[in-house]
């Protein structure tokens, strides 16, 4: 069993301290892409992701990336904004050993059995098994960068430091050199987001790493072969010919894997109970009914198919997980400005999203001014699909019949629950309707419930909807 297992390296004065002691207890290396492989191989048989907390993705995604690790390949995630491709980057941390052994005081994690840089070469041949040795964890071993246009090769390959050559070290001499982030991710995982915002000239300073793992400084060459795994998110429309991407360096990547939006409301709204925030305010819970849940999932996958929304650009679940948090804050706000004991979140609370939601997408040129129409639009189709699978529709005559003696029934985001509760005592149809929709007997779900029914009879046409103010509508035959 190797060192770097966890039962063995869990306390530091278990792990050995030098050279000598790490070759008397038979620890073994390996290149850190076949760790990887041992790892991920392990999980696989085992039945468990290779990446945890990543939803939708079991049947696409997740064995695109087994295959591609299980290859041994440097890889790219091809994916529009809010896919998760930065997560599962991340996430790789966890197919590396607990711990690995490195020479003492070394920048770019040197093996003590092959020391690359200079200074861990000097050590080991001057010190022998006496050489120090440090263990670096797994969350050691990952780099990131957020590839900008101003990012420089000394930033990624490195640069030579003129306090070093001041000192009288001779320029070609590597010891002269300050480590940019490739080599001091050596024996562990470099991460680069958004790889094609690269500029050319940067891109090619990558080629050398992928293929024939050394780097170039300042017209010399420094022979470091590094041990390093090479991963890259990118968005499709730039990794093309026409793109911002050099091809020699589309080359070198072994696999490409292409991440997607959830294909179905479900799974954007798993998504959405993940990572949404809980509004808790005060022992005040703020919650938002499944049917309403619904209709913000259904407003982003309907705006994915929308003409009148820019595509490119993309519709990331961050949308759909504002909208949510959004809904639990309007609930909360209406909770505490009428000293209620329950917030809950309601149809007429819908026309907030819009702003944030604008915020979230390009409308194609030719709508520009028509926005807020766009979007009301597909707000408005939203509610009445999820209305219509929602609602039982063979009772819905009995409730307008309710109507037909020139009742109405106001609704407001302002509005108590009591309000809603008092006037559904005179609605019987409408109420037990609500109760079933609502699938509880609060107050304030049933009252959401009902205004959920009475928007959709509207929007179907078979109610009219008058609006006495910003904040208050009535529906009436």
């Amino acid at each position: 069993m190797p060192i770097s297992d966890e039962t063995v390296v869990t306390s530091r004065d278990q792990r050995p301290a030098t050279l000598g002691e790490l070759t008397e207890s038979g620890w073994r290396g390996s290149p850190v892409k076949e760790e990887i492989r041992r790892n991920a191989a392990a999980r696989i048989a085992e039945g468990r992701p290779l990446v945890e907390g990543v939803l939708g993705y079991s049947e696409t995604v997740l064995p695109d990336l087994e295959r591609a690790i299980l290859a041994g390949h440097d890889l790219i995630f091809l994916g529009e904004r809010g896919q998760a491709k930065t997560r599962i980057m991340r996430s790789l941390i966890g197919l590396l050993d607990p711990w690995v052994p490195v020479v003492a005081g070394s920048e770019i994690n040197d093996d003590p059995y092959a020391p690359v840089s200079t200074f861990a070469r000097e050590v080991v041949a001057e010190k022998g098994d006496a050489t120090p040795i440090d263990w670096r964890p797994r969350d050691r071993r990952y780099t990131e960068k957020l590839a900008t246009p101003d990012t420089s090769i000394a930033d990624l390959i490195g640069e030579v430091d003129p306090i070093k050559v001041a000192e009288g070290r001779y320029l070609a001499d590597e010891s002269t050199l300050h480590f940019g982030l490739v080599p001091r991710a050596n024996r562990g995982i470099f991460a680069i987001n958004e790889l094609p915002d690269l500029s050319e000239r940067i891109q090619v300073g990558l080629l050398n790493v992928l293929e024939e793992r050394d780097i170039q400084v300042r017209g010399y060459t420094v022979r470091l072969p590094l041990d390093i795994v090479l991963v890259a998110s990118a968005n499709p429309e730039d990794y093309t010919n026409r793109g911002r991407i050099i091809t020699p360096l589309k080359d070198r990547f072994g696999s490409q894997v292409r991440t997607h939006y959830p294909r179905s409301p479900e799974d954007e709204l798993e998504v959405v109970h993940q990572e949404a925030l809980k509004l808790d305010i005060d022992g005040l819970e703020a919650s938002v009914p499944d049917f309403l849940a619904d209709v913000i999932a259904g407003l982003t996958h309907l705006g994915r198919k929308s003409p009148n929304l820019n595509q490119r650009s993309g519709l990331s679940v961050r949308m759909t997980i504002a909208n949510y948090e959004l809904l639990q804050a309007c609930a909360a706000r209406r909770a505490l400005r009428l000293d209620a004991s329950e917030a809950c979140a309601r149809p007429s609370d819908l026309p907030s999203l819009l702003g944030a939601t604008a915020g979230k997408v390009e409308i194609e040129a030719l709508d520009e001014s028509r926005e807020g129409e766009v979007l009301e639009r597909l707000l408005r189709s939203a509610v009445l699909a999820t209305w219509k699978q929602r609602v039982p529709q063979d009772r819905m005559r009995a409730v307008i019949a309710e109507f037909d003696g020139g009742e109405s029934f106001e609704v407001g985001d302002d509005l108590p629950d009591s309000s809603y509760t008092k006037r559904l005592t005179a609605m019987p149809e409408l109420r037990s309707v609500a109760l079933e929709i609502a699938g509880r007997e609060s107050a304030a779900y049933v009252a959401s419930a009902a205004e959920f029914v009475l928007e959709g009879l509207h929007l179907s046409k078979r109610l009219n909807k008058e609006t006495r103010s910003r904040n208050e509508s009535a529906y009436r035959a």
